[in-house]
């Protein structure tokens, strides 16, 4: 069987999406189906060269939707690929449910399992709740959402049946022809599929303050302290701040352990930012962690 996994990415996205789907690998045996929504057609030899990385057990489809969200609000920070799953129960008629992960993820837990092992029921979707730190609280209630109970949009288990069947896809869209929300995706999502949605536990979708000290309070408060330590070990790193690529950030040597083990016809689609490439060169000594790690918690405590 080949479990259906949804990504969305531009061109300038590729490597990341190489590395997303290389961790998918590498945390289970088995195999993926997985479905590409893109803003432009990817060129043949990109396509191949993700296919080979998976040695028979990646799939791949391609769905051009460049222009489809032409009349929803697309913030500035974002690319329109952020806002295609709200298309997804309209666009794959023949899925009841599917697993959707963002590129800028490491995967570190079995999406297999957590597929054949969740029964969705009559909700919308599977999701990581957010421990809200301070000043979010406040944003989550203008939203209309329970604090405790807003999601993180970049790993979720879609119930694709009952979206359609409720018409839900055109609910999501017309929450997004706003302008004032902050993650106009995400934020609709939310609104829209309230006390519909099942909690999904923390290791499938670690946020960046699931792995910053200064927010353990919050997220045991909303958690546990065992899920914290769980979390920070083996939970699915999402880097929903800086990149890793573009600067040092949490979880910075998981991202470029990955990048490593890609195949060299793969990381020869892409030119290194040279300064992270050095840094992470140097990251792997021992001396240069140290050192990298004791300038980093000095800023820590300098900004909090």
């Amino acid at each position: 069987m080949m479990y259906p996994i949804v990504i969305a990415y531009t061109p300038s996205y590729f490597i990341p999406a190489a590395v997303t789907l290389r961790s998918l690998l590498d945390s289970s045996t088995d195999s993926y189906h997985v479905i590409c929504l893109v803003t432009e057609d990817i060129p043949g030899r990109m396509q191949n060269k993700l296919e080979c990385m998976g040695g028979g057990r990646l799939e791949l489809e391609y769905i051009n939707l460049g222009g489809r969200l032409k009349d929803v609000y697309i913030d500035a920070r974002y690319s329109e690929a952020a806002s295609f799953r709200l298309l997804l129960p309209e666009l794959l008629p023949g899925y009841d449910s599917v697993v959707y992960m963002d590129c800028d993820i490491v995967v570190r837990q079995d999406v297999a399992r957590l597929y054949a092992d969740t029964d969705l029921g009559d909700n919308y979707l599977g999701a990581v709740f957010e421990a809200p730190i301070e000043g979010q609280a406040e944003r989550f209630e203008v939203l209309g959402c329970d604090p405790g109970r807003y999601f993180n949009s970049g790993f979720l288990l879609m119930n694709l049946r009952q979206m359609r069947e409720e018409g839900v896809s055109a609910r999501l869209l017309d929450a997004c022809r706003v302008d004032y929300l902050e993650f106009p995706d995400q934020d609709a999502l939310n609104q829209v599929c309230k006390g519909r949605v099942l909690p999904l536990s923390p290791v499938y979708n670690g946020i960046r303050t699931f792995f910053l000290p200064q927010y353990r309070a919050e997220f045991v408060a909303q958690y546990s302290g065992g899920l914290w330590d769980e979390v920070r070990k083996h939970g699915t790193i999402h880097y929903t701040g800086g990149k890793p690529w573009n600067l040092f950030t949490v979880k910075f040597a998981e991202w470029w352990r990955t990048y490593d083990s890609l195949p060299q016809e793969v990381r020869a689609e892409w030119t290194p930012d040279g300064r992270m490439l050095r840094l992470w060169h140097l990251y792997r000594t021992a001396v240069g962690r140290f050192c990298v790690d004791a300038v980093q918690s000095v800023y820590r405590r300098i900004r909090h």
